[in-house]
């Protein structure tokens, strides 16, 4: 058993002997809630609420909105709770009353009769709580079969970054697992570790989905990252080190491909070089430069299929890969940017929200300015992308719920809406 494998085992087991966090965990197993909600709820001190919430690290998680929620391993063992708190319990209630006429082989058939009984009753309540268990193991080893190695995240931070995390003292924070069925069921994970030292501190965030890093992501709060190699101040240069070095802990043929795409550049500059189905777009501006390449079809950029490196002065902020995830779908646009406005705005027209019970709809869409974007989306299946315009209509001032923009999603090839929501300051 692997050490994040007992790890695991031990906070959920010692969670559970815990009266305090087992009614934290029934709380948020029934819907996600806050600290002050937990607080009221349980009758602790605030102190005592953070050692509890503490101690059972990662059988919880956050919801965007910072309430505390169920992780799926949070989930596992309110599941295991409910295992051991319906498996029955035999009572044994029964008196027998002995009258002196009955003759002893009778009751000792009576006794041998009980005996058997309870016997029998043992042994399937034992057989399926043995069997519950295997069940629950089982789930166990499903969810740490889909967790990304975190040798693997820290090869990459080391091999292909080439941060020297031996200058670092390297902690994981936190590892989150989410089944995303916006994404056709995909499994994400994102890691989290802080590498400090004496004079940095920075955070670095990696993103897998089905076990293939999907993003890479640095925080420098003090300091810079120490480097085991030094790193070229020509970016061109850095993007193809990089780039080679990704395509050895990736092993993907697409990446092969990218290299003879940059292979072309020598220098930074705004340009796009488009061969085959590929494009490459490199923009730069003072402190951030982006090398983007996306697939191309018959005129239609899908940007989400897509591998881009960041840099902020000179040094590599973000890595992010969604080629492998998506596939280009119909390459039809029948709707032009200007018709997407127009459509838009109709929408926009027949469009309202509710603040506080009430029902807001009176408000009034600007002219300019409008943000249009083309930017492929999935619609029926998640991965592959269809031709999609994102409009957003800015509105007169700032209305209740501190609404000022509107944000409408529609299909590109026979422009229907596919969403609208009200954009908040």
């Amino acid at each position: 058993m692997s050490d994040s494998e007992e790890e695991i085992y031990s906070i959920m087991f010692s969670s559970l002997k815990h009266p305090a966090r087992r009614k934290i965990l029934r709380m948020l197993s029934e819907k996600p809630k806050s600290f002050s909600q937990i607080l009221e709820e349980l009758g602790v001190s605030s102190s005592h609420l953070n050692y509890h919430l503490e101690s059972l690290g990662e059988l919880l998680s956050k919801t965007k909105d910072g309430k505390y929620q169920l992780s799926t391993f949070g989930e596992a063992s309110v599941e295991t709770m409910r295992i051991v708190e319906e498996t029955p319990i035999q009572k044994n209630k029964e008196q027998f009353s002995l009258l002196n006429h009955k003759p002893t082989m009778a009751i000792f058939l009576i006794m041998i009769i009980v005996f058997s009984g309870v016997l029998a009753f043992q042994y399937a309540s034992f057989d399926q709580l043995s069997s519950d268990y295997s069940s629950l193991n089982l789930k166990y080893k499903q969810l740490l079969s889909w967790s990304a190695d975190t040798d693997r995240a820290i090869s990459f931070i080391e091999d292909v970054v080439q941060i020297d995390i031996t200058d670092y003292q390297v902690a994981l924070l936190s590892n989150n697992i989410e089944y995303r069925s916006d994404l056709g069921g995909v499994i994400e994970e994102i890691l989290r570790y802080s590498l400090s030292n004496s004079e940095d501190n920075i955070e670095v965030v990696l993103r897998f989905r089905n076990q293939e890093l999907s993003r890479y992501q640095i925080n420098m709060f003090e300091g810079s990252p120490t480097y085991s190699k030094p790193q070229p101040f020509n970016l061109v240069v850095a993007a193809k080190g990089l780039l080679e070095r990704y395509r050895i802990y990736k092993d993907s043929s697409y990446l092969g491909q990218m290299i003879d795409l940059l292979a072309l550049v020598d220098e930074v500059s705004n340009i796009e070089i488009i061969e085959d189905n590929m494009k490459l777009k490199i923009s730069a501006s003072q402190e951030t430069t982006e090398f983007f390449w996306l697939y191309t079809l018959d005129g239609v950029d899908f940007s989400p299929k897509s591998l881009s490196f960041i840099y902020e002065d000179h040094a590599l902020k973000q890595v992010t890969d969604g080629w492998y995830l998506f596939e280009s779908g119909t390459t039809e646009v029948n709707v032009s940017r200007e018709e997407a406005i127009i459509l838009a705005k109709a929408a926009a027209q027949d469009f309202s929200w509710t603040y506080e019970g009430e029902i807001v709809s009176n408000f009034v869409v600007l002219d300019d300015p409008i943000d249009v974007e083309f930017h492929p989306h999935p619609r029926e299946d998640f991965d592959i992308l269809v031709p999609y315009w994102y409009v957003v209509l800015y509105l007169d001032r700032v209305y209740p719920g501190e609404v000022d923009r509107i944000a409408v999603g529609l299909w590109g090839d026979n422009g229907e809406i596919a969403d609208i929501t009200a954009v908040t300051v």
